[in-house]
């Protein structure tokens, strides 16, 4: 069985509207938080990926990765490379949905894991 694509935002498959409104909206806080913004690319992500794996492993439901809004035109390498990233083989699974927290706030995401089988 092939995971669909994540995308910041959209609202995935296998999420019912009151949750998916829930996240989206912000009302559902984050328990967890790591800041990767500073970081190179490949420090990023190996931080990003422990995190991750941790916070699935530990049954946490909800996460925000701040990766900064970036300087440039389409924001940082770190904001732009999330989304590739959020979709990795070793990553995808764990992830059910993003969204940014704030529409006012484009430099974090927040995350819903799924829940550990």
């Amino acid at each position: 069985m092939r995971t669909a694509t994540l995308q910041v935002g959209t609202h995935p498959g296998g999420l019912d509207n009151s949750s998916w409104n829930k996240f989206r909206s912000g009302k559902q806080s984050a328990t967890r938080t790591i800041d990767l913004h500073g970081r190179t690319a490949q420090r990023a992500y190996h931080a990003l990926h422990g995190f991750l794996i941790a916070a699935h492993a530990d049954h946490v439901r909800c996460v925000e990765v701040i990766t900064g809004r970036g300087s440039g035109e389409t924001g940082g390498v770190i904001k732009r490379e999330l989304p590739m990233w959020l979709n990795l083989p070793t990553l995808r699974p764990l992830v059910l949905a993003a969204t940014h927290p704030h529409p006012a706030n484009p430099g974090s995401v927040r995350l819903l894991l799924r829940r550990p089988k």
